[in-house]
């Protein structure tokens, strides 16, 4: 049998480092109607090859070190990946893709993310969904994304070492943006997400863009991994100026 963590107290993530204090908080919150009854509906009604999993079925922490220069924004957690793994890209398709990508240009230590106890770690990054949540449809409202957004700003401000943010998709690019212009005067319409793009933003920062690794934009040739690898590379090159 796969591990899995049915209780917190058996979660990494709330019971190491720095982060521990506000992740203890995020695992409790009942914020959004709608999408806690999307991810506990989801949790009990599993899918068929997860049937002896205990779905964890909360909000995701993110994953990485605390010191990282690069941060990576991925949407929310997928409905049968951090949803019932309780860890951001592990156990799905997107995190199949995006993780053999990370560990060729050497972020990660291994080539798959399976599960809490298989041993992945980041080198020098740090990844967290901008929205803690599965929602309905991979679709959340802006008053979700609103809502949930206080915890996003509490994690990456505890991040002290980010110098480059790699966004997947234009959520996680948007909110970065927005968190910029809490203290920085400048229009959205200025700074366009796409694949490949960058821009250095006002607190010093590189946003990057870059197509999220989905199986639809895997599928239909919008990223593959020739694409993927050569962004990570020109990533990489950035952190290294």
């Amino acid at each position: 049998m796969e591990p899995f963590y049915p209780k917190p107290k058996d979660h990494p993530l709330l019971t190491e480092g720095s982060l521990a204090p506000l992740y203890n908080k995020l695992i409790n919150c009942r914020s959004c109607p709608r999408i806690v009854a999307f991810r506990e509906k989801i949790a009990k009604e599993k899918r068929k090859q997860f049937q002896s999993w205990t779905y964890w079925g909360k909000p995701i922490p993110g994953f990485g070190s605390v010191d990282a220069r690069l941060l990576i924004l991925g949407l929310a957690p997928a409905a049968h990946g951090g949803n019932r793994t309780g860890r951001v890209f592990t156990g799905d398709k997107s995190a199949d893709f995006l993780i053999k990508c990370l560990y060729d240009r050497g972020i990660t230590n291994q080539p798959n993310s399976e599960f809490l106890s298989d041993g992945l770690k980041m080198h020098d990054a740090f990844m967290t969904p901008v929205l803690k949540c599965v929602p309905p449809f991979d679709k959340p409202t802006s008053e979700e994304l609103k809502k949930c957004s206080h915890y996003f700003e509490e994690e990456i401000s505890m991040l002290p070492n980010v110098k480059v943010v790699l966004a997947l998709g234009k959520i996680g690019f948007d909110a970065y943006l927005r968190h910029v212009r809490q203290k920085y005067n400048f229009k959205l319409k200025d700074f366009q997400f796409g694949h490949d793009k960058k821009y250095l933003l006002p607190n010093g920062k590189v946003i990057w863009g870059c197509y999220h690794p989905s199986p639809r934009n895997v599928n239909t040739g919008r990223v593959n991994s020739s694409m993927m690898i050569k962004l990570l590379s020109n990533v990489k090159e950035e952190l290294e100026k």
